[in-house]
């Protein structure tokens, strides 16, 4: 599982940051959290291609976080797109594109699925993971996300497996698809005696726009990747407040409380042109902090 990040400025975009937008490259599947304007450019350079599913998740519907998507479904139009495109967002979602499309008497040559997203919990379930929201603490209605793996099977020990005689091929299959064997001998061996406890999955939480809040903290609980607003640096924390906005503090206080593995900072105000200010102001409660930036890649990787 890749993520890259494609724009991590906030309102306006700089000479260094475009607009908002992460892209999750899964398989045959990339899911985009916002999508700023310029996001299909910021693809090319990610070298992310157009997979036959594509998923937009939209955190609210403020001009920064959406602008990216007629460009890119123009764009995909172009390319002679062969799949599909799965737009999720807060009320208001199919009203914005509709409206955009016969605005510019544009029409995609390719299926688009809406979603309007009207209240918390599990949004999407697919075979290797789920995409569940909470709302945000912004100035308009908006969405916080998190993307969970289902658990993967325990560990298969081929120690033990040769020490009980356990053939190699369709009886090891057996074993691992969670049924009990009879090896030639007689003996019954049950899946339990031969893999180890289910595995945690990764997992990726996107706050969007939002002051503090106690249900993205749960919502991000156990992450592997916190990816947080931090439009302000701490000492504007009552512009923060006003404008539905966090700081790099706030942001970190809701990383260690939910006890994730890493926090990234974003949606970065073009006045700092240099975000070390803000860095070191998360780091003072959160260590493992980063600022996002530009075409960034990260793989994200099982911890066990």
């Amino acid at each position: 599982m890749r993520l890259v990040f494609l724009g991590t400025s906030g309102s306006v975009p700089t000479p260094k940051r475009n607009l908002p937008a992460i892209a999750i490259r899964r398989k045959r599947e990339l899911i985009f959290l916002d999508c700023g304007e310029g996001t299909q450019r910021q693809m090319m350079g990610a070298n992310l291609g157009f997979p036959k599913t594509i998923r937009i998740f939209l955190s609210h519907l403020h001009p920064d976080h959406v602008w990216g998507i007629p460009g890119l479904i123009h764009t995909l139009t172009m390319q002679d797109y062969q799949g599909s495109l799965h737009l999720y967002g807060p009320p208001g979602v199919e009203n914005y594109l509709k409206s955009t499309m016969q605005a510019v008497n544009f029409h995609p040559t390719f299926p688009i699925e809406l979603q309007t997203i009207e209240s918390e919990g599990n949004i999407l379930t697919e075979e290797e993971y789920s995409i569940q929201c909470t709302p945000a603490n912004h100035n308009i209605p908006a969405l916080a996300y998190s993307l969970t793996e289902h658990q993967r099977p325990g560990r298969f020990d081929q120690k033990k497996a040769k020490r009980l005689g356990i053939p190699e091929g369709p009886i090891r299959s057996k074993l691992q698809q969670g049924e009990p064997v009879t090896l030639p001998s007689g003996k019954t061996v049950k899946p339990s005696e031969i893999i180890g406890k289910p595995r945690k999955g990764r997992k990726i939480t996107y706050s969007g726009d939002t002051s503090p809040s106690q249900k993205i903290t749960g919502l991000a609980r156990g992450s592997d990747l916190l990816i947080h607003e931090a439009t302000f640096d701490d000492s504007m924390i009552e512009r923060a407040i006003e404008d539905g906005h966090s700081t790099p503090s706030q942001a970190a206080t809701v990383a260690k409380n939910a006890k994730v593995e890493r926090l990234a900072l974003t949606h970065i105000s073009a006045r700092y042109e240099d975000p070390t200010p803000l860095l070191e102001q998360a780091r003072r409660i959160f260590k493992n902090t980063f600022i996002a930036e530009d075409l960034m890649q990260i793989e994200l990787k099982y911890r066990e």
